[in-house]
């Protein structure tokens, strides 16, 4: 009889397998009907105008709504109670949007339509994207995963998305390439955090091709079963369960595949509290506070921290022999 080993984070239960659809770069602009727009050249018809005003994200005018929820994938669950919406989309870091963890109201200042993104560097032709087209091509399902702060809180989220390999498929990269930097967007009228002169804007991050390849890695559209909300990111960020949730980029508008290692936001601000690799390990103390336990948002509960958040299976390899300060 073959036993089936569960993962730190899984439940017993299993729900629906998600249908996955695979597809390469020429079949994705073909049938979103980009190919004929000359995608390689030059930018792509922009997204549906105009932004949905509600604090809970954009629902009503996003043309992909039909496509939540979608289903999820029985590989990717949790032990841990699902964290309320309530709590979860009104405690946000999107420094954008300041400092302090009440920005959802703010953000839903920033327009999300029309929203391209590009992808560019070592690849064998610069795409620019509409990201309504791209999210439609793309095989959306549901994981339910940890999410670590490094300031030692944590969620437990259900997000909707794809996997980061399916962006890197359609990348059509270049041999030789080592990474992919992230960007988000840069608007100070709007975003009025980016004012704030001291910070290196636009935010960056970024990730060895072999994470962002990793089954975990992925591309985020929605959660809690719709579209993404703005002070989630949206319409398009980053979720890596392993690392510290600043490496989880929002709002993102490129993609940049390179073989030489990107600065990050943080790392750039103060290397020795914020390094490039941030993952999460409760035994490397944040200089100013422990990272042995963590709080369930809305709890008030505090619970003993995992190697890697509790994806240690999935990712410790990724990093053998490496010597590289990885948890800090």
């Amino acid at each position: 009889m073959l036993i089936k080993k569960t993962r730190p984070w899984e439940l017993s239960e299993n729900q629906a397998t998600s249908e996955h659809i695979f597809f390469n770069r020429r079949k994705f602009l073909k049938t979103s009907g980009l190919l004929a727009a000359g995608v390689g050249s030059g930018l792509l018809a922009a997204c549906e105008d105009g932004a949905e005003a509600d604090t809970g994200g954009a629902i009503s005018l996003d043309p992909n709504a039909s496509k939540y929820p979608a289903p999820r994938n029985p590989d990717f669950m949790l032990s841990r109670e699902i964290t309320r919406e309530d709590v979860s989309s009104r405690y946000n870091n999107f420094y954008e949007f300041g400092s302090h963890k009440r920005i959802s109201s703010a953000a839903q200042d920033l327009e999300i339509r029309p929203w391209q993104v590009v992808i560019d560097g070592d690849v064998a032709e610069p795409l620019t994207l509409d990201c309504d087209e791209l999210i439609k091509a793309m095989p959306l399902e549901e994981r339910l995963y940890r999410h670590r702060c490094v300031e030692a809180w944590a969620m437990a989220v259900p997000w909707t998305g794809f996997p980061f390999s399916e962006l890197v498929k359609l990348a059509d990269i270049k041999s030789g390439v080592r990474y992919v930097r992230m960007e988000t967007f840069m608007n100070p009228d709007v975003a009025t955090g980016q004012n704030q002169f001291w910070y290196p804007w636009p935010y960056v991050e970024g990730l060895t091709l072999d994470e962002a390849t990793n089954d975990l890695a992925f591309l985020v559209t929605g959660v809690y079963g719709k579209p993404l909300p703005k002070q989630f990111g949206a319409p398009l960020r980053l979720a890596v369960p392993w690392k510290y949730g600043f490496k989880s980029i929002k709002s993102i508008v490129r993609f940049t595949f390179t073989v030489e290692r990107p600065i990050s936001f943080w790392e750039e601000i103060n290397p020795a509290e914020y390094a490039f690799w941030a993952n999460v390990n409760p035994e490397v103390a944040h200089p100013r506070w422990s990272q042995a336990t963590e709080e369930l948002l809305g709890t008030g509960t505090r619970v003993p921290t995992q190697l890697f958040n509790g994806y240690a299976e999935q990712v410790a390899h990724l990093y053998a022999g490496n010597n590289q300060p990885l948890y800090r």
